[in-house]
This record gives C-alpha cells, sequence and structure tokens, in this order.
C-alpha cells in the first residue's frame, strides 16, 4: 500500500481528533447520563401522578349530556372527571376541549390560584410544600411554549414544578432537576441548541460524518501499524538466521 496513503491518513485523523474530542466527549457523557437515569425518574413518576382516580360515580353527573354536548360543535369524546370536589364534564371536538360542571351544566369556571394549588398538592407523591404558583401566558421550553398554564414549584431536592391547565386544573406535566439534567445532555447529545427536538440537524450530520471519517482514518493507521509490526518480525528472524 502506497506510504503517502498512510501519510495522509495521519494527518486527517490528528486534525479530525482536534476537531472531534468535545463532541465525543459530550455524546459519551450524554449516553453514560442518559442510560444511568431511569425514564420514569426522568419524567417525573415518582415525584407527582398526572391523574387522581375520580370519587365520583355516573350517578353523581347529574347535569343534561344533551344539553351540554350541544354547546360543542361536533363533539367527538365526552369525558368524565373531576377537579377537586367538583365532577367534570369535558367534551372534546378536533379542534379543542370544553369543561362543564358536571351539576349544573354550566361552563367549568377556571380555577382560582388556591384551587390551583391544592389540585397541584393533591398531585404530588413527595412532601413538600409550594414555594411559588404563577400562572403563564406562554409556558417556557420544559412546558413546550403551551399558553394560559400555571407553574407551581415546590421546595424538595428534585425543584419539582406542576404545569397545570389555567382552563381545567389538569396537570400538563411534570418537571425536575433530572429531567432539566436529561434535557441538557440530550441537547449536546443531537446538537440541537435551540428546540432540542431536531434530530436530524446538520450540525449532528456534520459531525456524524467526520466521526466516520475519523473512525476510518483510525483503521487505517492500524493497518499500517500491524503491517509494520509484521516486517519487524519478519525482519528480525532473517536476521537471526
Amino acid at each position: 500500500m502506497n506510504k503517502k496513503i498512510f501519510k495522509y491518513a495521519r494527518k486527517l485523523h490528528k486534525w479530525l481528533g482536534y476537531l472531534l474530542t468535545l463532541q465525543i466527549l459530550a455524546w459519551l457523557l450524554g449516553g453514560l447520563v442518559m442510560s444511568a437515569i431511569p425514564l420514569d425518574k426522568v419524567h417525573g413518576e415518582h415525584l407527582a401522578t398526572r391523574t387522581l382516580n375520580n370519587p365520583f360515580t355516573q350517578a353523581d353527573y347529574v347535569a343534561s349530556l344533551n344539553d351540554i354536548a350541544s354547546q360543542v360543535v361536533n363533539p367527538t369524546q365526552i369525558i368524565f372527571e373531576n377537579f377537586l370536589t367538583t365532577p367534570i364534564i369535558t367534551v372534546i371536538n378536533k379542534d379543542e376541549q370544553q369543561s362543564f360542571n358536571g351539576i349544573t351544566g354550566r361552563p367549568f369556571e377556571p380555577p382560582t390560584k388556591i384551587q390551583i394549588t391544592a389540585n397541584a398538592k393533591a398531585h404530588l407523591l413527595i412532601d413538600a410544600q409550594v414555594t411559588s404558583a404563577v400562572l403563564l401566558k406562554q409556558g417556557m421550553r420544559e412546558v413546550g411554549y403551551k399558553t394560559n398554564v400555571w407553574q407551581v414549584q415546590f421546595d424538595d431536592t428534585f425543584n419539582t414544578t406542576l404545569y397545570l391547565s389555567e382552563n381545567n386544573g389538569r396537570v400538563v406535566t411534570v418537571r425536575s432537576t433530572l429531567w432539566r439534567i436529561f434535557d441538557f445532555f440530550w441537547m449536546l447529545h443531537i446538537m440541537d441548541y435551540d428546540e432540542r427536538e431536531d434530530f436530524n440537524n446538520p450540525l449532528l450530520i456534520s459531525f456524524a460524518a467526520t466521526s466516520v471519517l475519523f473512525c476510518l482514518s483510525g483503521i487505517l493507521l492500524l493497518m499500517q501499524n500491524i503491517r509494520l509490526k509484521r516486517f519487524i518480525r519478519i525482519k528480525s528472524k532473517n536476521k537471526s538466521k
């Protein structure tokens, strides 16, 4: 094999190594962190439950379903649920969902801050106190930029945060320090430093292709090393004769 190929491979491998060192470290470290943290912990399933058992029976929903359904255009689904001590009937169509008081049949009034706080604590599975409850017209990235959500934060070790719908008080998602750590390393892993969702972004593809070249040049140099050792071994045998 032409010696120039090995010479160029050595230079390419060196410069690619300089270019890739930090990103390869980030990939390896991110893989370690993300595989070490169980997904149920990331999703906060040990911190809070998304839903509570409904204490009401069908007989407790005395409002007229026909009257409620007539207030929603082309309803596709009806859900019987509750908010604290109030039975709720939620009607869903392809565009939206509307909640009604299951006793009066009137549209369900958006919960107050006190009610939202009480509901958040009812969903909590750990011993912690509320430190703040803020209504966000535009949620942050960790809640998917959803609009009109309550952010309820707790004082536990994991900085647990519950996001609840302003309209019906339903838990939208649970976030914690574990989720934020996972999310940070996921950002480094897929190299999407903005939305952290695009697994096919050009930067990642470019670095992945460069990493392949780095590996191929390393294999070529390994072949040279094997060939060189074989040559030295044969040469030493000839001298011993």
